[in-house]
């Protein structure tokens, strides 16, 4: 079966990894430090003494699924307009973002990316002749997504005590409704 190779980061790997571990066409997900530079383990990146961003390798069948449908998922869970991370994950490390490791999804990331970047930017409405919402009028109502759209350069997998963790320790304490999320994705 032919497959392909997404990385996502935002927050915890240990919830992104949970979330899509069972996406219907995904074949095998693994928590990890992605584009690191020099030798990377959980107390390093997790503390910040050592540069990566904290993210999961997500395999999946294009047949199935595709790329598009992934990173909707991702920022189902993951706010792109936050720049330092999710729920009590806080820093670079966390940040959201998108690594491909084919040139051929580059297009594809940076257009959905783009999407969500002008989601943020506020809309002139004319009503009355005046005109509502303007960046200029009133600046803070624009978000800047923070969310990342990058190459990866490499992926060194996490620890194994860092694989698969919500199912070795079903009592911890997730930011993520996985009750709810799966009723929204209907599966």
């Amino acid at each position: 079966m032919y497959t392909k190779k997404i990385y996502f980061s935002g927050g915890d790997f240990h919830e992104l990894q949970e979330v899509f571990r069972s996406l219907p066409g995904v074949t095998d997900t693994c928590t990890g430090y992605i584009n690191g530079e020099g030798e990377t383990d959980f107390e390093s990146v997790s503390s910040g003494t050592a540069r990566a961003y904290m993210g999961v390798e997500v395999a999946f069948n294009p047949k199935k699924t595709d790329l598009s449908q992934l990173m909707d998922v991702l920022f189902a869970v993951v706010n792109p307009y936050v720049p330092d991370g999710q729920g009590e994950a806080r820093g670079e490390q966390y940040r959201a973002g998108v690594f491909y490791a084919s040139g051929e999804d580059e297009p594809q990331v940076q257009l959905h990316l783009n999407f969500i970047a002008s989601r943020g930017k506020p809309s002139a409405v004319s009503e009355g002749g005046l005109t509502l919402n303007d960046p200029n009028s009133n600046p803070k109502l624009a978000r800047q997504c923070h969310a990342l759209a990058l190459p990866l350069r490499n992926f060194q997998r996490a620890e194994e005590e860092h694989q698969h963790y919500f199912e070795k320790h079903p009592e911890e304490k997730s930011f993520i409704d996985f009750p709810k999320l799966r009723e929204y994705l209907k599966f």
